[in-house]
């Protein structure tokens, strides 16, 4: 599924570390009969390793990611030190929760009785922590595995401004050094391979919340413009 942001982690890491691969967009409410076969969680991203032996599939984004990250060392994206490889781990878990606060708002029927509530507050933490460390990236001068586990919804941002109120944006005020962070990471190369402007987000989002998500919305307006 394009829209998928786990699927988006796994895209940016293959990406990232220029590993060949091919992928398949499926629809989730009418998945191919094939696809249980491939993988039997029907779960999203699934990733087959069609070079190893019995073509064995991998599911969840973190495991396929941390997977890609150790079977193809020579771009490595986790920090050599152990300790500091384990709380990198740990930030990309606490992710979590401002994940399902963003998913809190964006597909919420009216989002303007959600006004008073901080729905970027898990962002606070990241905030400081990029300030602490003085980089460009969480990763250092180079995106690193936490800059790519954040990014997809980081990307889904710039959809606010098209779906809802400027008031749910951003605050340039409150995360200067994360909205200095988002525009460097829209030049990094794996980022541009995969990357959806706020607009095309927004339309995407306001498909589901309608309760009709459009997972075909991108290969429709290709055909339509082909044909037209």
């Amino acid at each position: 599924m394009r829209f998928c942001p786990y699927a988006h982690r796994v895209h940016l890491v293959l990406d990232a570390k220029k590993i060949p691969y091919h992928a398949i967009y499926i629809n989730l409410r009418q998945k191919p009969e094939w696809f249980p076969l491939v993988s039997s969680s029907t779960k999203v991203p699934a990733l087959e390793l069609v070079k190893e032996p019995g073509k064995p599939v991998l599911i969840e984004s973190l495991i396929i990611c941390d997977y890609l990250d150790e079977r193809f060392p020579e771009v490595p994206l986790y920090p050599k030190d152990l300790l500091k490889k384990a709380q990198e781990k740990i930030l990309i878990e606490r992710f979590e929760q401002f994940i399902s606060d963003f998913y809190n708002l964006v597909l919420h029927k009216n989002p303007e009785q959600l006004v008073d509530i901080d729905h970027y507050a898990g962002l606070v933490a990241y905030e400081e922590e990029l300030k602490q460390r003085g980089t460009k990236f969480f990763g250092g001068d180079n995106p690193g595995m936490l800059d790519y586990m954040m990014w997809p919804w980081c990307e889904r941002f710039a959809a606010m401004k098209f779906s809802f109120d400027e008031k749910f944006e951003l605050s340039r005020e409150r995360f200067p050094t994360l909205i200095k962070w988002r525009d460097l990471m829209l030049q990094d190369r794996a980022v541009k391979c995969f990357y959806l402007d706020g607009q095309t987000h927004a339309k995407y989002m306001d498909s589901r919340r309608s309760g009709n998500a459009d997972y075909n919305m991108l290969y429709n307006e290709a055909k339509r413009v082909k044909l037209g």
